[in-house]
């Protein structure tokens, strides 16, 4: 097996939520393998500076703003991300938002803007770039981030917890649809990584204190753990992989 079964070089990417965090991490990861990024944000600035970072890396990238939550305008998305680089060989669902309430505390509000994005736009935008791999036949990849709430409760995050487990149903799903067209659809579920999200939540010691001991690694991740399972997802060394969760977490599924 040669070390090109598990480059990205020449995919055109798409990444959403680039603008910062794991999508930034990911993005500049598969920039450094010779990819071409399609970085998709609502944050200008956030995008700019991620690409100059892909730029740093030597590769190109083209900026998409978008607000993921205007699922009326997810198919015309669709057409401007395919249209960027001519086609779409990978997509990788980065965006995402977390609400830490109550759940008695939940306003109706909340939960749809939540499922919103972390759940109905990466489905929809997915559908819709999918369905074009299919009409284009391009054996494409589709990488969705979720998350270990998916497979463990935890309290006053619920609503997030549901839509990461909605994504798993998706992935699970589409991978069944697409298995025929060579489209393979996976997920990467992180665990605590020092972004900066995780720096805020961690500010509390007793918080932090209750998360790192249950890290067996005994530390936070790295986008760049993330980014490298995406990168494998997303090679040739994957192509029989379909269906799939895998956890970057540490080992805190193992405790």
């Amino acid at each position: 097996m040669t070390s090109s079964r598990f480059g990205v070089n020449d995919k055109v990417v798409v990444v959403t939520g680039a603008g910062r965090g794991l999508g930034r991490g990911i993005a500049v990861a598969f920039a450094e393998g010779g990819a071409q990024v399609v970085l998709v944000s609502r944050t200008k600035s956030e995008l700019d500076e991620t690409a100059s970072m892909v730029k740093e890396a030597g590769s190109v990238s083209k900026v998409v703003m978008a607000d993921l939550t205007d699922l009326e305008g997810i198919s015309a998305l669709a057409s401007t991300l395919w249209d960027s680089f001519g086609r779409v060989d990978v997509v990788v669902q980065a965006a995402g938002r977390q609400l830490r309430k109550a759940s008695a505390d939940v306003t109706v509000a909340e939960w749809r803007a939540i499922l919103d994005l972390n759940l109905s736009a990466p489905f929809l935008l997915s559908a819709a770039l999918g369905k074009m791999m299919v009409e284009s036949h391009v054996a494409g990849r589709h990488i969705f981030i979720g998350s270990l709430a998916s497979k463990i409760g935890l309290p006053n995050v619920v609503p997030y917890a549901a839509t990461k487990s909605g994504v798993v149903g998706v992935v699970h799903g589409l991978a069944r649809e697409w298995a025929a067209e060579g489209i393979a659809v996976n997920a990467v579920l992180p665990g605590y990584f020092d972004t900066e999200l995780t720096r805020d939540l961690l500010s509390d010691p007793v918080r932090s204190n209750w998360v790192m001991s249950r890290i067996p690694m005994g530390r936070l991740g790295d986008p760049q753990d993330v980014a490298s399972a995406c990168l494998f997802f997303a090679s040739d060394a994957a192509k029989y992989v379909t269906g799939e969760t895998l956890a970057v977490d540490g080992g805190w599924l193992a405790t």
